[in-house]
């Protein structure tokens, strides 16, 4: 049952929460309400003068085998060179600074071409009748508002209203060498407004582009890739898109085209040595029967022959294999740079071909992520260590291959010499014939592998595919996705209650005097019993009979609560302090032994501030009028220092007197115990006023003396280090009975006129000051 009710009565408590959170800021609304004017003017003026910007989007589809794009068997047979692409790897090529700066040179935008509108100028990429290009881009001067136009009647551009200049010629300009091109994307409305030319860098250019450029995989199982630019002009847009991909298939197969020129030429070297051996032998055989008359041999001379022929060719073969790889052993060992290492297409060995292709593959994407990011970069990292890794094992495949070609030579050499022994008996004419045809079948044979492998490498060269199939071009939308009309106003009104919020809350959080009762409660152990609203009446007794008020009715319940501190008719005495001056103490005092007066109960209130005394003012008595201070000294009897308050029948005052020079040790006589025993025993209820704990110590002395000690503490006037250090100072020289007084409380924002029933209470930042009379503690 009591779990019943704690959860039917927490949601009441969390919206009394919420309804004080909401009730403390309604007292700001014209602030609100300023702050949200402002927020949707100024998003208003935004959207009417933002440049409205248009996305264009292209598809691409790569070549990537680890997603599901193969080659066809025929085209795989042709391209005996090829290297596998990267998704992740490729996107970062496609956001190259290179591809950037291409981008911007073939579509000169680094000369944009833009006009006066009614509200801002606007780019003239469709309507303007030319365009600009340079002869040396990176050489331009960069100047901003060139007025440019173009005469129809004399086919010529006027540049800044002085310089004339032909079309489709190079032209020196005081900007640097530029052509005026016919403009093709020129819709043939050019309007009525100027046009002015921009001289701009083209690194600058290239990145805002690559700012506005968006790539990235539609997936992480495919391989298409979606390409997003957004630009305030939508037909450049979508030539940026596409220019780009062009760019980007161009320098993959460039990439390609270099890796096969490589291993043509390392093929081209070997051909021209063997094609000047064959040619030598040619001779040799020509020049040998014409000279011998020699016509034909004999079958066992021709059989052996065929024999030795055939062991020397394939001896010949393994010693250009031997050669290939000796050459690439001394290639890779020294090779640091990238797509140069030739194709293993006369290299048998399958394992070694995989490992070649995979150093060659990584040393391709090592370069392009260079182009992309830093050395210091994860993925480079890694592609080193790959390398590193890889370079060893190939350069021992290398060896390996090597002693096995070597041994394989020397069986082919050995088959080859005993038939040479065979032949010994052949007669010389005929012998010198065999050996000299011999050698014309190996350097033929030789010749033919070569021409075979130099083809191969031309048809890789010359069927080299682009790496991205382009599956939607650059397509710009209707309408322009930015400024988002809907968004602008919601962020708007967001921030018009944002920025109030923020001001408010800032502004209490930096202030380091009280400003909640929370504060208090939350800084000291001591109940707070009271809270007095701000005394707006020229008044400083704020009580009269017969009247009702919002701050009587304040004191009224403080009055009530004193009955929570045990006053009753056995427990009389009330002290009144607080921590400094201006707090208000003499306030509360005065008007709570009014208050108590008023409900018929003999009251004695006593003004014990013997350093600063205030009391004597609100009853119009001077600090020359006789009081405690001359009781202290023994010059004046208690009869003779109490004086009735005119107008409250109940209450009586007892004045300070005048000033002593040591009136701390004025307390200590052993008089004042004797004045508050009398009191007691002629009031019902005894109010003493006196000075602050934190200045001297006589709030101490006299608290020992009373019932309850009401510590007074001001709204935005109290230090909260002060309130902190009340408990600290309590462990020391503790106060009998406290209870605070949290007097002057105002209601927080514009509305300073009424007072809410809140439980926190804060100042206004334009509060009324009191043109009443001020007091002093």
């Amino acid at each position: 049952m009591q779990q019943l009710r704690a959860n039917k009565n927490t949601p009441q408590k969390e919206e009394t929460q919420i309804s004080q959170v909401l009730a403390g800021y309604i007292s700001y609304w014209p602030l609100f309400l300023i702050c949200l004017a402002l927020a949707i003017g100024g998003a208003y003026f935004y959207i009417r003068y933002a440049i409205p910007k248009y996305e264009a989007t292209a598809k691409i589809m790569l070549n990537d085998d680890k997603r599901g794009v193969d080659k066809s068997k025929t085209l795989e047979s042709i391209d005996a060179i090829s290297t596998s692409k990267i998704i992740e790897n490729e996107t970062e090529v496609l956001k190259s600074q290179s591809l950037a700066d291409s981008v911007v040179n073939k579509l000169c935008l680094y000369a944009p071409i833009t006009q006066e509108g009614k509200l801002r100028i606007q780019s003239a990429y469709a309507n303007s009748p030319i365009y600009v290009r340079a002869k040396y881009p990176d050489k331009l001067k960069k100047k901003l508002k060139i007025p440019i136009r173009f005469d129809s009647s004399i086919n010529k551009v006027i540049l800044n209203n002085s310089f004339t200049a032909p079309l489709n010629e190079w032209s020196k300009t005081p900007y640097g060498e530029l052509m005026f091109l016919p403009n093709p994307r020129f819709d043939g409305y050019t309007g009525s407004k100027p046009f002015f030319l921009d001289i701009l860098r083209p690194s600058t250019v290239s990145g805002f582009l690559l700012g506005a450029l968006k790539v990235d995989a539609s997936s992480k199982t495919a391989s298409i890739v979606n390409l997003l630019y957004r630009d305030e002009v939508p037909e450049r847009a979508e030539d940026i898109l596409n220019t780009l991909i062009d760019y980007y298939n161009q320098a993959a197969i460039a990439e390609k085209n270099n890796l096969v020129k490589n291993t043509i030429a390392l093929v081209e070297s070997r051909l021209q040595s063997i094609k000047g051996n064959l040619d030598s032998i040619e001779k040799k055989v020509k020049d040998f029967r014409s000279s011998n008359r020699a016509i034909a041999l004999g079958e066992q001379s021709q059989q052996a022959l065929n024999y030795i022929g055939s062991s020397d060719i394939k001896a010949q073969e393994a010693s250009i294999q031997l050669q290939s790889l000796n050459d690439l052993k001394s290639f890779v060992a020294a090779n640091d740079k990238v797509g140069v290492l030739p194709s293993a297409s006369n290299i048998s060995d399958p394992t070694l071909t995989n490992q070649m292709t995979a150093y060659t593959n990584m040393q391709i994407e090592l370069e392009k992520m260079r182009k992309t990011v830093g050395e210091g970069h994860p993925i480079i990292t890694q592609l080193k260590e790959q390398i590193s890794q890889i370079k060893p094992n190939i350069v021992n495949n290398i060896n390996t291959q090597i002693r096995n070609l070597e041994m394989t030579r020397g069986n082919y050499n050995a088959t080859s010499g005993r038939f040479n022994s065979m032949l010994g008996g052949i007669p010389e004419k005929e012998r010198e014939l065999l050996e000299i045809s011999r050698d014309q079948n190996i350097q033929q044979g030789i010749y033919s592998f070569l021409l075979q492998k130099k083809e191969e490498s031309v048809l890789s060269y010359t069927t080299t595919n682009p790496d991205a199939k382009v599956v939607n071009a650059a397509k710009a939308g209707g309408g322009p996705v930015s400024p988002k009309t809907s968004m602008i106003y919601f962020a708007a009104l967001i921030f018009g209650l944002i920025l109030p919020i923020a001001f408010v809350n800032g502004r209490e959080m930096l202030n380091n005097k009280i400003l909640y009762r929370k504060e208090i409660e939350s800084l000291t152990s001591i109940p707070v019993i009271g809270e007095i609203v701000y005394n707006k009446s020229k008044s400083s007794l704020v009580l009269e009979p017969g009247k009702r008020s919002f701050i009587a009715e304040e004191f009224r319940k403080v009055r009530v609560s004193l009955l929570f501190l045990g006053i009753d008719s056995y427990h009389k005495k009330i002290l009144v302090t607080s921590s400094l001056p201006g707090e208000g103490k003499s306030f509360v005092a005065a008007n709570l032994a009014v208050s108590l007066a008023m409900t018929g109960k003999k009251v004695a209130l006593v003004d014990i501030d013997l350093h600063n005394p205030s009391l004597g003012k609100l009853f119009d008595i001077t600090t020359e009028e006789i009081g405690v201070s001359d009781y202290l000294l023994g010059e004046r009897k208690l009869e003779e220092i109490i004086r009735k308050v005119p107008n409250h029948e109940n209450l009586s005052f007892i004045s300070s007197g005048g000033l002593h020079p040591t009136p701390s040790e004025l307390l200590e006589n052993g008089k004042i115990q004797e004045l508050i025993s009398s009191l007691e025993e002629k009031f019902d209820l005894v109010v003493i006023d006196t000075a602050p704990v934190v200045m001297v110590t006589d709030a101490y002395h006299l608290s020992s003396l009373a019932d309850a000690t009401l510590y007074v503490i001001r709204h935005k006037y109290t230090p909260k280090m002060v309130v902190k250090r009340i408990d600290e100072n309590n462990k020391i020289n503790s106060l009998k009975n406290p209870a605070i007084i949290f007097n002057g409380v105002k209601m927080r924002g514009f509305m300073k006129n009424n007072y809410g029933y809140g439980y926190d209470y804060v100042y206004g930042k334009n509060a009324k000051k009191n043109k009443g009379y001020k007091l002093k503690a």
